[in-house]
Parts: C-alpha cells; structure tokens; sequence
C-alpha cells in the first residue's frame, strides 16, 4: 500500500469510527487503537500534506451535531486536546512551554472519559446548555442537563453572563446497576459509562435521562462577563463557591512534580466515583495562555497524557450462564483471578453464543482480558498457542441451566431464552419486576424478600401476593410484625393502580410503559386487550408487528391467564382510570414547556391523554402542538422553525373546554 492509499484508507477508516462513537453511541473500536491510527494518519499527513483529505479526522474535534436536537453555535469554541502516550512526549511538551513563556505554573487534572458539554447562564439563571458536536457547533440539550442535580439551576451573585465547560459522566455505580438491569431484562449492555452518559444524555425523554442519574464535574471557565480570575485553578474555585462540582486538580511547576501526579491519577483511578482515560496537564495563568494561542485544532497551553490500556492474560476456568426475568440465557466466563486497573477480576462477559463462536472461546484457554472503558472486564482473543489439548467448541446447552426447560434461539436476533414459563430463575426476576415502582410499585417488596417468599414456596406468580398471610411473612428472615403489616399494606394499596401499570407488571415483551399506557387508553380493559387480534393491536400508534404477536403470545399461554383470573378475583384493578373524554386530540402528540401556571403537566399530560392525545418530552417533525408557558426555551425555538403549532396555556385550556 502506498502513502495515498493508506492515507485514504485510514482516513475513511477513522471517520467511520468517529461517526459511530460521537453520533450513533456505538463505539466499535477501542480507544487506544484509534489514538495509534490518528497518530500514523497525522504523521502520513505532515510528511506529505498535499494528500491531506478534506474530510481529514486530523481537522476535527469530534462529530456532527445530531438533527434530532437544535444546533447550537459556541460563543467560545470548545477545543480538543493534543495527546501525548509516554513521559518523554510529555517532556517535550512542558519544554515547548517553558521556551515560550517563563515560569509557568500548571494544574494536572484527571481526564473524566464522558460527554463534553457547554452551560449558558445568563444573571445566574441556566438557560442552555450543548454537547461539544464539532467544537463550532453542538446539539441543544438543555432539557436532559436540567435533570442532573449537580448542575445549579440558578447562581447567586453570578455575572450577568457565564458559559462554563464540564464532562457529563455516569457514575461507576450506577453504570454498573443500569447494565444489571439491562441484563436481566435481555437488553443489549452499554459498553462503558462514556457510552451509556452519551445515549443517557440524547434521550428524547427528559424522564429517561433523569432515571440515568448522571452526574457532571466543571473543569472549564469558558466565558465570564465582568472582571475575571487570573488562573485557571482560581476560576474553579470562584466555580465551586458557585455551586459547581469542579474537577479535582492539583498545581504543579516542575516537570517531574507533573510526571509524579499523572502516576497518583493512574494508581488512584479505581478509587474515582467516574471513569476516566488520562490526565490533563493545563498552563494556569490565563494570559499565559492568551500568549501560547492554538493551532487550527488544539490550544498549546495544554495536552492530555493518555494511560495505555491494561491487558493480562488469564485462564478460563468456567462458562456459566445466567437467567434472565424473560429467560435470556447469558454466559459468563469464569477466569483464574488476575489484578487489572486497580481491582481483582474473576469473571468477563461473554454477550452471546455468536460472541464466543466468533472468538472460538473455549474453557481451558489462556485469553488477553482487559476492562472495556475500565469497567466491564471483556475477552479480546484467545492465545491459540497455549490451548490444551482435548477443548472443545462450547455451546450454550439446548436446556436450562436452571430448570432443564428447553431452549430457543429468538428468531430476530442473539438471543437464546428459557421456554419454561415455571423457570424459578424467570420467577423470581419476573416477581421483583412486578413490584418495581415502575410497575405495581409495591414498596418494601426487593429482590430479596422476593426470593425469600419464592424459596419458603409461599409466592409461585404475582397472584399469590395477594393471598399472603401476615404471619407466615412476619415469620420469615430479616422480618417482623411491623414489617410484614407494611409489606400487605402495599401490596394491598397496589390493587387500586391504574390499569397500565398492571399491563407493565405482566412483563410482556418490548412492553414498556410507554406502550402499556397507549394500551390502556385505547383497549380500556385488560380483558379488551386479552381479547384484541394482532391485526387490532397493531393498528394502535407505537405497537408494531413484532410487539403485538408477543402481546397475542403471552395472553394465549394457559398459565398467564391463569395468573389474569387470579388477579381478577383478588382485587386488582383491570380497567383504566384515565377517563377519555373523546378522541379529539386522537393521533395527535403534544410537548410542554416552560411554567404552567394553570395545572401541572402531570395534569396536563393526563388531560392530554383523556382525549385520546399523547404528550412527549421533546419537539420533532412527529409534535403536533406545543403548549408554551413562561420560561419556555429551546423546545419553543425549535417548534418555531419547524413551523409547529404553538400554543399559550390559556389557549390550551380554551380547547379543552371547547
């Protein structure tokens, strides 16, 4: 291949990766890997910048603003950093500053691997906040930002205008949690916190972003009016006295004082409540650095020193698989204990029989494992050289592990699942899916009072919930007779829910609650429902084909309707308590925003529905009408240049009345 053609080649290469890690969330080449190729493409293109491409991932800071969210031009743009891979680079890098200003002083901070983001505020109030896109121009995301509560909504005694740059991020905790939950319900996982902060953050719905729980640190002060700090560290402190969490740092003035805390960073990296991929050396004075300038695409004042990955061999002990509350059948490898990035790991995820057949992963192997964004230990390949003699090929067995129930691949994708429909591992998944506040909400009804009913025989299906004993509960571990009083008490509330969550509670397949509300309103009963053709069922907005035969498959199953009787007779209500008026606002998707002064938008939004409507948390071509209150910001901006129907509250309620 000649230097053209490989130009070519790893041009197109990269902005493909870059496409499918900025703009689709679906990252499908490791970090390191692609620093490596950007650093070759750089080098190819300096040696011969006539062959520079156009589209050259070299000239770019990241990717294209999405069209599902309103552009938004940076006042100040938000620039990428030069990397450096090893000491010595970072050696040059510190003599380059030290030959162009005198004296200079840094912080090093950690490099938090999330989502880059602009906040606007303007006399202390939060009024728009992006995503870096391009660096020029990002995507309006200000309604989902607005669900992180460690964003200030409001500042005392601010300027008249402030624009501060920060990294939106997913806890390690709550990643962790998130993909459990993922798991269990045999949804696809996120590959790393940076992955799911980034698809959290782009959600359409407010309310999915906020159950994200993600969390922010500022680690820039992009604009400020009136008079500004000197430094870059006494801009975070007047952050912090702000009410911003603010990236931890500490100043350092010699290059061996910055070299000492890059190795603190990595050594502490585990102890870190986010995920992170380097350090960040930055000049702190701010004229400083007004001196240095930037190139077309990275200041100088600043670099981010890159950790490589860490990959260890290990061994495969055991694949074991795990069952869902649908009855996924999961995999997992277990692997003789092997230190990596700061904690012990003991098993990887293996995702599916396509992924080890793909990789021809076998028990006894010696495997390359490292943690996928640090976070999830992952099998990269298998040493072939170091196979035992008499492996073989390994298959996720064609019964249960759990119940010896036969198996089934889905027809639609990877996924192998249970077809026992008694699976205790199903049941027990299945009854605290049942009880989650999401669905029946009963409270004080965990996963591990759910197994302990399921292992006393006491609960076989959510039926027999409501025919519990108060002291056969009271009786049981970690219980009593307050607790158990509670506990019925809940359950008891649970049978007045409105019908939707019921629907939600059965855990039908890719029912969700959204769906289970479009259910309800349109059938009334549970027993229309039970009763409905696919042909019927899909007929309804936002039930497709593949939803509605699973719909028609549970409620033909004799043991579901069963468990439907059994609820009947208990008590629980099956019909829906949202009245619909008429089907005036029939097909019809309204969005709310700003301050309603008249109602709450619970109260709208149960309006909306009593007229057979539907409300949304974002604007798209899809939005019918926007109801616009006082305060009402990017939602009201990009209704008006779509040309969307708006609305004033007072509007709103003369049609209603009408």
């Amino acid at each position: 291949m000649n230097v053209r053609e490989e130009i070519l080649a790893l041009t197109e290469e990269l902005n493909a990766a870059n496409r499918k890690y900025y703009e689709l969330d679906a990252p499908d080449m490791q970090d390191f890997e692609y620093d490596q190729k950007l650093r070759r493409l750089e080098e190819l293109e300096q040696a011969h910048p006539e062959l520079m491409q156009p589209d050259s991932p070299t000239q770019r800071v990241g990717g294209k603003a999405l069209t599902s969210f309103a552009p938004v031009q940076h006042p100040v743009p938000l620039e990428s950093l030069q990397d450096v891979f090893s000491l010595e680079e970072l050696e040059e890098f510190y003599q380059r500053v030290c030959d162009t200003i005198s004296e200079p002083s840094f912080s090093v901070e950690p490099k938090v691997d999330g989502l880059s983001v602009a906040l606007e505020y303007e006399n202390g109030v939060f009024v728009r906040g992006a995503t870096r896109g391009d660096g020029q121009t990002g995507e309006d995301v200000t309604e989902n930002l607005k669900t992180i509560h460690s964003i200030p909504l409001k500042i005392q005694g601010a300027p008249e205008r402030l624009i501060v740059r920060g990294e939106v991020f997913m806890p390690k905790q709550v990643f962790h949690a998130l993909n459990a939950k993922r798991e269990e319900a045999g949804e696809s996982l996120f590959a790393n916190p940076r992955n799911a902060a980034a698809g959290s953050l782009r959600q359409q719905d407010p309310k999915i972003a906020a159950k994200r729980r993600l969390d922010i640190l500022v680690f820039n002060l992009q604009l400020i009016s009136g008079e500004a700090p000197e430094t870059h560290t006494e801009t975070l402190e007047l952050l912090k006295s702000f009410g911003f969490h603010v990236i931890p740092y500490r100043k350092c003035t010699t290059a061996s004082e910055i070299s000492e805390m890059i190795r603190e960073i990595d050594a502490g990296r585990e102890h870190y409540s986010f995920d992170i991929d380097g350090a960040v050396v930055k000049v702190d004075r701010l004229s400083q650095r007004a001196l240095m300038g930037s190139t077309a695409k990275y200041p100088r004042w600043a670099c981010a020193y890159k950790y490589p990955p860490e990959i260890k061999p290990t061994v495969v002990e055991d694949i074991v698989i795990q069952v869902g509350r649908t009855g996924v059948l999961t995999p997992k490898a277990v692997v003789k204990p092997v230190r990596l990035s700061g904690t012990t790991v003991t098993n990887a995820t293996l995702h599916n029989q396509d992924f080890i057949s793909e990789k021809d992963i076998r028990i006894g192997d010696t495997v390359l494992i490292r943690k996928a964004g640090e976070i999830i230990p992952e099998i990269l390949e298998v040493d072939f050289t170091k196979r035992p003699e008499g492996t073989v090929p390994y298959l996720i067995p064609e019964s249960c592990p759990v119940c010896g129930g036969p198996t089934k691949r889905d027809a639609d994708g990877a996924m192998i699942r249970c077809e026992n429909e008694s699976c205790p591992a199903q049941k027990t998944r299945f009854l605290t899916h049942f009880a989650s506040r999401d669905a029946m909400d009963i409270d004080g009804l965990g996963s591990a009072i759910v197994e302990l009913l399921v292992e006393e025989e006491m609960v076989d299906t959510p039926a027999d919930l409501y025919a519990l004993e108060g002291e056969r509960v009271a009786a049981l571990d970690r219980m009593g007779q307050q607790s158990a009083a509670n506990l019925l008490a809940a359950i008891e509330k649970s049978k007045e829910n409105d019908l939707w969550r019921l629907i939600f509670a059965l855990g039908i397949r890719q029912v969700g609650a959204k769906a289970a509300k479009v259910l309800a309103s349109h059938f009334g009963t549970l027993e229309a429902i039970r009763q409905a053709s696919e042909e019927e069922l899909m007929a309804i907005n936002d039930i497709g084909a593949i939803t509605a035969a699973n719909i028609r498959r549970w409620f033909e199953r004799p043991l579901n309707q069963e468990i439907v009787e059994k609820l009947k007779k208990a008590g629980v209500n099956t019909k829906c308590l949202t009245e619909v008026k008429d089907q005036r606002f029939a097909g019809k998707t309204f969005v709310l925003t700003g301050t309603l002064e008249k109602m709450t938008r619970e109260q709208a939004t149960e309006v909306i529905e009593s007229f057979g409507g539907k409300a949304s948390g974002s604007v798209s071509k899809k939005t019918s009408c926007v109801v616009a209150g006082p305060g009402a910001g990017s939602k009201l901006r990009k209704a008006q240049e779509l040309g969307i129907e708006i609305l004033t509250e007072e509007e709103f309620l003369r049609l209603i009345e009408e």
